[in-house]
């Protein structure tokens, strides 16, 4: 068995058309999965399925509302009639909304926890079904440092995040008799178009970020695409219900 090499195998990475979501597309493509980038943004998403098939693989998009449970499981089945089948799965969507908690209205906090959480059990549930017919796979969703602390601006995207990693754990005691392994992963501060928007908005994140992280840096979106291989290789085979921070540290400094 090789460890790291995963050619054939198809993955379905939501949101995986820049960011986080791209670098980590990147990395299990790198040890020759299959790629569907799911999103809405049509002109985006075929800019990354160029950059991927630039890498030798296959590569497709699929246009797809993740809060939208029709839109799932049509995405799903979308990916198994383009590659015959689907073997891991990258709850990356995502959004927030930055607002001190006593002004966040209803729909405000709904639409942050839909998009997150809902849209990834969706998809997880969806995916199970693929992932069963070929015997077994990998789901991997996307956390937050948000996931460990509080943020006074941050209340629905936190409780989203929080989520992720509960029903991470939850999943993957249901499924890992079906030879699913689910984990999550958990970001630090990586400079992408969500974090930059978070510098304009919360003053002086920036200088905090680099002064409690031990790399002295923020990360950058190819830092994820080492976890995202190994998440979807057989090398985690008997790892699954994980929380792993990639952060350069910041959860752990003092």
């Amino acid at each position: 068995m090789k460890l790291f090499d995963i050619t054939g195998k198809v993955a379905v990475v939501t949101g995986g058309n820049g960011g986080i979501g791209l670098a980590m597309a990147q990395g299990m493509a790198s040890i020759g999965a299959n790629i569907v980038v799911a999103g809405r943004n049509a002109e985006k998403s075929a800019a990354a399925v160029q950059t991927l098939r630039a890498m030798g693989v296959k590569a497709e998009f699929v246009s797809a509302d993740v809060t939208s449970r029709d839109d799932c499981f049509a995405m799903i089945a979308k990916a198994e009639s383009l590659f015959g089948r689907v073997d891991i799965l990258v709850n990356n969507a995502g959004m927030s909304i930055r607002k001190m908690p006593q002004d966040l209205t209803e729909d405000e906090f709904r639409t942050v926890i839909d998009t997150n959480l809902t849209a990834a059990f969706l998809c997880s549930q969806a995916a199970y079904h693929a992932m069963k017919k070929v015997g077994g796979g990998k789901m991997i969703n996307i956390g937050s440092m948000m996931s460990l602390f509080g943020a006074p601006y941050a209340t629905p995207y936190a409780s989203s995040k929080g989520g992720i990693v509960q029903m991470t754990r939850a999943l993957a005691t249901a499924w890992a008799r079906d030879h699913i392994q689910v984990n999550a992963v958990l970001p630090g501060w990586i400079d992408t178009d969500l974090t930059k928007r978070a510098r304009q908005q919360v003053q002086g994140l920036h200088e905090s970020v680099e002064k409690r992280t031990p790399e002295g840096r923020w990360g950058v979106p190819q830092d994820m695409a080492g976890i995202a291989a190994f998440l979807a290789s057989p090398a985690s085979d008997f790892v699954t219900g994980t929380a792993i921070p990639v952060d350069g540290g910041f959860s752990i400094a003092m």
